[in-house]
Formats: C-alpha cells, structure tokens, sequence
C-alpha cells in the first residue's frame, strides 16, 4: 500500500493524456491526503505555556465548556446561580452525570468530549470522572501539548491575545517564543467598549482620553504599534455586533479607520472580523448567554471597498449571511472568508457552507478553525472537520472528472495544502 505522502501519479493514455484517479480512488487520496496534511490552525483561544495558567486543558475544563453549560440547563432543573455556587469539580460532576450518565452524549459538543477521551484511551462510559482526572493530572504541559497537536493533525495554533486583559499584559515581557504558537493582537475592548478601557490604556503610559481627539487617535496607534513590536502578531482581531456598521458617527468606525487600520498596514498584518455575535441575550449563564444575529454586510462591502491596501479575514455567525459573504469574496481579492464559526460548527451547516464556497471560490478560502478554548478541544474539532470534508471534497473531484477533467493525486494534495495551510499563510504573508 502506497504511504499517505507520497504522490501518485495518474495513468497516461496512449496519446499522453492523464486518466486521474477513478472515483474510489479520489475519496482514498482525498481521506490519505486529509490525514497526512498538518493543518494550521488558525484562531484558537489557547495560549502558549510561557502565558502561564491562562491557557485552559485537562477533562473539568473539557467538561464545563459553554457549549455543554447551556445543553445543562435544557437537561437539569438546577438553576444558573446554583451552578455559579459550585466549584470547578462539582460542575463538570453535574454535567458528567446529566449529559453522559442520564443521557446519551450526541450533540456535537458531548460528542466532542467522547472523541477526546477515546483518544487517550480512558474509558467514555464511566459514572465518574475519577480516571480521566488522575490521568491528567499525571501529564507534564509541554509534552502534553506535542500529544494533542499529534491527535489533532496540527502544526501550530493562533492564539488570542488581549493587551487589555489584566491577566495577561504582564506576562508578555517575558514571554518565550513558541514555534507551534502564533500571536494575534485582539483588540475588542478598544474597538467595542473603548469608554470601559480608555483608562487602561492611559494608566499604561499612553496620553489618551475618552474623546477621540487627533491626539488620542495617535496614541492608540502608538500603543497598537508597541504590542505588534512585542507580540509580532500574525493579525489583529475583534468580535462584533450583528449591528456592526461602516461608515458610521460611531467611536467603534472613528478608531476602525484612524488607528487599527493604519497600524495593520504599518505592519501588514490583516484585520480579522468575526461578525454576527449578540451578546448576553441570557446573562444568566453567561459565556453560555451570547446569541446570533443576521448584519447587514454592507459594511464588510465599504471596507474593502475604501481601504484595498487592507487585507480582511472575515468570518460570520449567521447562517443567513454566508451566500452574500462568497459573493463578496468574489468581488475583493482582499477579503478571506474563514471557517464555520461557533454555532455554524455543525456537520450539516460546514457540509452546506463548504459545498457553497467551494462552487463560488474555488479553493481560496479557509475553511475551518477550531476556535478552541480547552487545548483538547482541538483533536474532536479537527478529527470531525477531516470527517465532514472527505465526501465533499471527493465528490466535487469525482464530478470534475465527469465533466472532462481528470484529477490526480497531486491536484488532491496541493488543494489539500492550500486550504489548510497554503491560503492562511499567504493572505497572512507568513514566511515558511
């Protein structure tokens, strides 16, 4: 049996033409070359281990995710501030015990959590966690992040870093590289709560006031310039509102267009907008409570219209908004669409989203990101996304095929490549 990364190279008529690869055949390669590809992954919240206890991993932290505290609270009458009064064991017991031991784990983030304990061979039908807890608490950080990486098929991870965050601004000057971590510049409290944070920023040594003065405007671009010096980000980032416009008389547009952008230009560095969130529609179960709303992608429409020497990564929570979003990609080289955020982290939804941006772009996108925030999280995200994308990717090369062109093995690998890996790390200009 040929090895996953080799070539094959595609029979030869007698007139010099390639026959490629039969349909059987091209969903073998596409599963091996699936298999084989190290993927980047390109937004996560971890952290590399020189940021201390920021980063999140380990089975309690696996088990009181968000995603499973909300499914909680549809399957256990205990109520939000009970929860909130538990400690961090006493949660993901709760939890254990509703969603794995009272039920089956089918949802896609119970799911997710069987997929990880299988992984490391513990037991997934246990009435405790007592096992996957010692096993754990046995592991050494470093090692364990070189074991996850593996299971999950991935090289490195971008981080998100928030100079604002008290807890982790101080642990930036004397934070060790890491090769397998990239660093993003995360700047949602300037661009979305700059009334709440302007006194952070001054108290940090920048002449800024509330008031978006000219010379307010050139402070922040000096503080966003000192943090890429020091975080070499490989781009800046924001989560907004489904009600995010531009142009607008807004703080949010006013700093968007004299300070961000400017300085992503300074360093060439995209912008990356994830766009669609509606916060705390229940603040009862807090990171649980965020909802999805349809935007008016006018917006997007207007900055890359006004700013071509901008590069914009682009992801969208609403479903509603993923068609307008690939014919935009279609109309401006400098946006990339990227990955099937959040609730759109679904089989069914990537399935759908894929097969379009597929039909309309071709391969220049990013299909997919883990968005992890638990370091294990990584291994079910990126084993599903290799599940969900084999047939699709072998049935739009098997009906190439039928129209005329024969696909071969090394078309599978370098489109493989490319959407994994090859897209982030040019739109990012990310020297190899």
């Amino acid at each position: 049996m040929m090895p996953t990364n080799t070539l094959e190279t595609a029979p030869v008529s007698r007139n010099g033409s390639q026959l490629g690869l039969s349909p059987e055949q091209i969903l073998s390669a596409v599963s091996d070359e699936l298999r084989a590809t190290e993927f980047i992954d390109m937004h996560t919240h971890l952290f590399k281990p020189s940021l201390g206890s920021l980063g999140l991993w380990g089975i309690d932290e696996l088990i009181t995710y968000h995603y499973l505290e909300a499914e909680l609270f549809r399957s256990n009458p205990i109520t939000p501030d009970q929860y909130w009064s538990l400690s961090k064991q006493q949660q993901a017991d709760v939890i254990w015990q509703t969603l794995f031991v009272e039920n089956a784990p089918v949802s896609e983030a119970t799911r997710g959590v069987v997929a990880v304990l299988s992984a490391f061979g513990l037991p997934t039908a246990s009435k405790d966690l007592t096992e996957a807890r010692k096993f754990f608490a046995s592991q050494k950080l470093e090692e364990h992040i070189e074991n996850v990486f593996r299971l999950a098929g991935i090289s490195e991870a971008v981080m998100t870093n928030d100079p604002l965050d008290p807890a982790e601004a101080p642990l930036w000057k004397d934070s060790a590289p890491h090769n397998q971590f990239h660093g993003v510049l995360r700047i949602d409290r300037i661009l979305n709560k700059w009334a709440d944070h302007w006194q952070a920023v001054k108290a940090a040594g920048y002449e800024v006031e509330q008031q978006l003065s000219a010379k307010t405007l050139a402070e922040v671009r000096r503080f966003l310039t000192d943090w890429c010096h020091l975080m070499k980000p490989v781009y800046m980032a924001c989560s907004l509102p489904d009600t995010f416009a531009y142009p607008e008389e807004s703080v949010r547009a006013t700093m968007l267009k004299e300070a961000v952008l400017p300085v992503c230009r300074q360093f060439d560095i995209p912008m990356s907008l994830m766009i669609g969130v509606r916060y705390q529609v229940n603040p009862a179960i807090k990171l649980a409570g965020d909802g999805v709303g349809k935007s008016d992608l006018r917006a997007l429409e207007n900055l890359c219209r006004e700013f071509p020497d901008n590069r914009f990564l682009t992801s969208l929570l609403s479903r509603e908004n993923q068609h307008e979003l690939c014919v935009y990609a279609r109309k401006f080289a400098n946006l990339m669409p990227f990955g099937c955020w959040w609730f759109l982290n679904n089989p069914s939804i990537v399935e759908e989203m894929t097969r379009e941006r597929i039909e309309m772009l071709g391969m220049s996108f990013i299909p997919q990101h883990s968005d992890a925030r638990v370091l294990e999280q990584v291994i079910y995200k990126w084993r599903n996304t290799r599940r969900t994308l084999a047939p699709i990717l072998a049935k739009t090369y098997a009906t190439l095929a039928e129209d005329g062109r024969a696909v071969t093995r090394e078309d599978i690998h370098q489109d493989i490549q490319r959407l994994f890996r090859g897209n982030f790390e040019s739109f990012c200009r990310i020297k190899t």
